[in-house]
């Protein structure tokens, strides 16, 4: 007979909350922060209690206006296309994730038996919207000025560097120009959806079908990617393959070209 597998004992929530609290730097109310923290499976198994959802809703938004807002300002001549693209840099599953994880937000997230067994405590989608929810429930209980403070303390690192991201804030474009650079021909992408309408993930496969079987470096490289929209999840997925590719293949004759003659013009200096 199978023994049945139990649930992991959870520390008291008092002390989650005290742990979260002191790491958020604010005093939000208790009955918020631990809304901020149920995952609709858990309500699910326990009677529907309420969920956060709404407070992701609403946290979605405030991250939203600070962020954009923070690189309107932070970079005044750059054209909407760029700033978007920036925004796509800090604002998104994959990033926010990260930021859940330096709160170790995964540890505190109320999960049910389904999720916990299939390690959704360190899910990017579960992360994210915890992340949001948080986000939420400070607004609602310490006001915009300190949701303000919070987003930039938890963002602050993705801004410092998305302004030096370069062509990566676009890695369908890279990844194409790269593979066309290697004579892979044109990428496609695969992409499936799960969940509710109102809480879909998308996942996406970039490929080279076209790429020649015979190749001398190996096969084609392929990358995976998650995120809330089509568009995420296919950026992510290029990224993966771009990343893949480059470190395969190294520099494409364009890029070493140029770095002949950086090396060049610095042996002319010396």
């Amino acid at each position: 007979m199978t023994a049945r597998r139990r649930r992991p004992v959870e520390p008291p929530r008092g002390e989650v909350h005290a742990r979260l609290l002191e790491q958020l730097g604010l005093e939000v109310e208790v009955e918020l922060l631990e809304r901020a923290l149920v995952h609709r499976s858990w309500s699910y198994e326990n009677g529907g209690v309420p969920t956060n959802e709404r407070l992701e809703f609403l946290g979605d938004a405030v991250l939203g206006l600070v962020v954009t807002d923070e690189l309107f300002h932070r970079h005044p001549d750059l054209p909407e296309g760029r700033l978007a693209k920036l925004r796509s840099a800090v604002v998104n599953m994959r990033a926010l994730a990260s930021v859940a994880r330096t709160l170790d937000l995964g540890s505190a997230v109320r999960l049910g038996r389904g999720e916990e067994t299939t390690g959704g405590r360190d899910k990017d989608s579960i992360l994210a919207d915890t992340t949001e929810a948080v986000i939420g429930a400070a607004y609602l209980s310490c006001g915009p000025d300190a949701a303000r403070d919070l987003v930039l303390r938890l963002v602050s690192p993705l801004l410092e560097v998305s302004a030096e991201l370069g062509a990566g804030l676009d890695w369908k474009t890279s990844l194409q120009e790269l593979g066309a650079a290697h004579g892979l021909g044109p990428v496609e992408y695969l992409v499936t959806e799960e969940g509710p309408d109102h809480a879909k993930t998308f996942a996406a496969v970039a490929t080279f079908p076209e790429a020649p079987a015979t190749d001398p470096h190996g096969p084609a490289p392929r990358g995976e990617g998650a995120g809330r929209s089509k568009k995420e999840a296919e950026q992510e997925a290029a990224a993966s393959a771009w990343r893949t590719l480059h470190s395969a293949r190294g520099a494409t004759p364009a890029e070493r070209v140029e770095a002949d003659v950086h090396e060049h013009a610095v042996a002319q200096d010396a």
